[in-house]
């Protein structure tokens, strides 16, 4: 990736710019700075014309804020967040290797973020859609974004939809092409979800064991060991069903159970 890499700041803090623009000029080698946004919306539409190498990044501003505006764009460049973020919201940028600066930003750790991206971008011929770091940003991003509470799934029993709470269900296997939800109860029917669709969806009370089952770890009555590292789960629904977790699940499931 040819130096000096184009670089925009978007920050709606007119004070963190020109401080950030003086800053960055001291590394004229590293980054040429092309313009700057003042919210995630001018942002948004900066990004997509220039096509920048580099972006730095503030997360609160009006209209879009970082996170929403970084959903968006067609192209990611690298990006470096500078943020007022508390150091819960930075571990998280390090433990994705996302890097950052705290505002109020200094000499010294600028000078560090400049060597990272400079030995990023000597080392790579990719164009920035392509570099390393877009798919830190995305596993961010979703960790961010808050997870949908749902508390029953929708079933059509004849003419009628039912709701059946999450707590009624035992456990969800597939059979075929369908995935089927049992209660427990004992009664079973057909939803219109895949088990990965389930599997994203469904609050922690529920545990991907196999390829083919999700159960409700509240409903697990038993467990017993299997074959090949595998286990044996007793449910507590009326039926008292036993399912075989599968041999790539049984770490996750050893880990649920504290065994």
């Amino acid at each position: 990736m040819p130096l000096p890499l184009r670089t925009i700041l978007i920050d709606d803090e007119s004070l963190a710019v020109s401080r950030l623009r003086r800053l960055l000029n001291k590394h004229s080698d590293t980054f040429e700075i092309i313009g700057d946004a003042s919210n995630g919306a001018e942002g948004l539409t900066l990004i997509e014309a220039e096509r920048p190498d580099v972006i730095f990044l503030d997360i609160e501003m009006p209209l879009l804020n970082g996170f929403e505006m970084l959903s968006k764009v067609t192209f990611m460049p690298m990006v470096v967040f500078a943020t007022a973020f508390d150091q819960y919201a930075i571990r998280a940028f390090e433990e994705n290797s996302v890097d950052y600066l705290l505002k109020p930003i200094e000499s010294d750790r600028l000078a560090r973020t400049a060597q990272k991206i400079r030995t990023l971008a000597e080392r790579t011929d990719a164009a920035p859609a392509t570099n390393p770091m877009t798919d830190n940003v995305m596993r961010l991003l979703a960790q961010m974004q808050p997870k949908k509470e749902i508390y029953s799934i929708s079933v059509k029993t004849g003419e009628k939809i039912k709701l059946i709470p999450l707590t009624d269900i035992a456990y969800f296997e597939a059979e075929d092409k369908y995935v089927f939800l049992s209660t427990m109860d004992g009664q079973k029917f057909l939803t219109t979800y895949t088990l990965t669709t389930l599997d994203e969806k469904l609050p922690d009370m529920f545990v991907r064991v196999s390829r083919s089952a999700i159960v409700n770890r509240h409903r697990i009555a038993e467990v017993h060991r299997h074959f090949d590292g595998k286990f044996l789960l007793a449910m507590s629904d009326k039926k008292g069903t036993k399912l075989t977790t599968g041999s790539t699940y049984g770490e996750a499931v050893r880990q649920l159970m504290e065994l």
